[in-house]
């Protein structure tokens, strides 16, 4: 497959999104962090601030990378924002305003792969980006759309189920995109995400009965 844009492009795009937007990634990493917290302790409002964080990120996703910075080198940008857009809607539906999704610790291998993701999504990444020659402002940083998509799926995998599948299409294909980039652009970090999409997969269709989602 040919890419409309260099490795070198690519990682330009990172270091312009990063200096522009600074230190808004600070932020968003400790409102990740924040939604970790309030699954760990969670209060009667968690689910309704755990979703709304999660669509804002989505959102962000769509407008403030792709439309902004990713379209200069990608006219497909367009179609990845409105397409993260409707995963940013999926979470205000579901989450904010019919208020089924409800997150918890559970002792199961459920939860020990949903928060394996979200430590490699924000911590884990980061590093390996750093380890394989990809330094700050060059680096996918949190909120851009590979950790985003791998934390979206460890925090669904932390949803009580049933959980609607319509939550888990946006990160899922979006993994099918991503992780592209490990192969073609040389982010080796990104091939995490086919580990990711087995895991939504496998929480989309049921890999046992508490795993189970509601149908579309």
């Amino acid at each position: 497959m040919r890419l409309p844009f260099s490795a070198d492009q690519f990682f330009d795009v990172f270091r312009q999104y990063n200096q522009a937007i600074w230190p808004v990634q600070i932020m968003l990493t400790a409102l990740a962090i924040l939604c970790v917290i309030l699954v760990i302790q969670p209060r009667s409002w968690s689910g309704v601030f755990i979703s709304a964080v999660m669509a804002f990120l989505w959102a962000w996703l769509a407008f403030a990378y792709h439309v902004l910075f990713f379209a200069y080198i990608n006219p497909l940008a367009y179609g990845f924002a409105a397409f993260s857009a409707v995963g940013a809607g999926v979470f205000l539906w579901f989450g904010v305003v019919q208020r089924t999704m409800r997150f918890s610790l559970q002792r199961s291998g459920r939860t020990v792969v949903g928060m394996a993701l979200v430590v490699y999504a924000l911590g884990v990444y980061p590093i390996l980006s750093i380890v394989t020659g990809h330094r700050y402002p060059g680096m996918p940083t949190f909120g851009l759309p590979c950790p985003t998509t791998i934390f979206t799926i460890g925090m669904l995998t932390l949803v009580n189920p049933p959980l609607s599948r319509w939550v888990l299409i946006v990160p899922v294909l979006w993994c099918a995109v991503g992780v592209q980039a490990a192969f073609l652009l040389g982010v080796p970090q990104d091939l995490a995400l086919g580990g990711a999409a087995s895991v939504g997969l496998w929480v989309m269709f049921g890999g046992s009965n508490e795993s189970r989602t509601r149908k579309l």
